[in-house]
């Protein structure tokens, strides 16, 4: 975990005030600074409690989602397609899961060039375990009850459909409320 900055002061709105008077009031500079802290601070706890496992977040995400799946296998582009990231990275990911023996790898028998990533025994030992973890601290958003975890996530829902990682459905009326 990172040290604590301890200021006495909120730099973030500090930076802002300084902003406005150089630049005008522009609350999308505030607001990225902030997602960009928040960023570093939750990935420094989750990292913190899936380091003892060998593994990052993005290690446990993969393993997670092949816990999600029927047979426990994935091509290496459906992980990438799923956890969007570049197909490197999940060539990387996978290497390093492998090495540590919580998956491996082996030919697609539905596409001869194709490779398939299987979650091993052990690699679901450990993200379970590393799971339970990152529940009791809840994925190090314990400073947020339950309506407040998903108000972020329904804050941040339009900048992901903006980038175009997936599309909502079609919705109608005045609460739009979905199907």
């Amino acid at each position: 975990m990172p040290k604590p900055l301890a200021l006495d002061f909120d730099p973030i709105a500090r930076a802002d005030e300084l902003w406005t008077r150089r630049w005008g009031s522009v609350p999308s500079m505030a607001a990225i600074t902030s997602v960009m802290r928040a960023h570093q601070i939750l990935l420094a706890r989750v990292d913190a409690v899936v380091k003892p496992y060998g593994l990052t977040f993005a290690r446990y995400e993969a393993l997670v989602l092949l816990t999600f799946s029927r047979s426990g296998e994935l091509p290496l582009s459906k992980i990438g397609e799923r956890l969007m990231v570049h197909p490197t990275s999940v060539t990387n990911t996978v290497d390093r899961l492998e090495r540590a023996g919580l998956v491996a790898r082996r030919p697609n028998p539905l596409d001869g060039r194709g490779v398939l990533a299987a979650i091993t025994d052990r690699g679901r030992q450990v993200v379970e375990r590393a799971t339970r973890e990152l529940m009791a601290v809840e994925f190090g958003l314990d400073g947020y009850d339950e309506d407040a975890c998903r108000e972020v996530f329904e804050l941040l829902r339009p900048l992901r459909v903006a980038a175009g990682d997936f599309e909502l459905p079609h919705q109608e009326g005045p609460g739009r409320e979905r199907a």
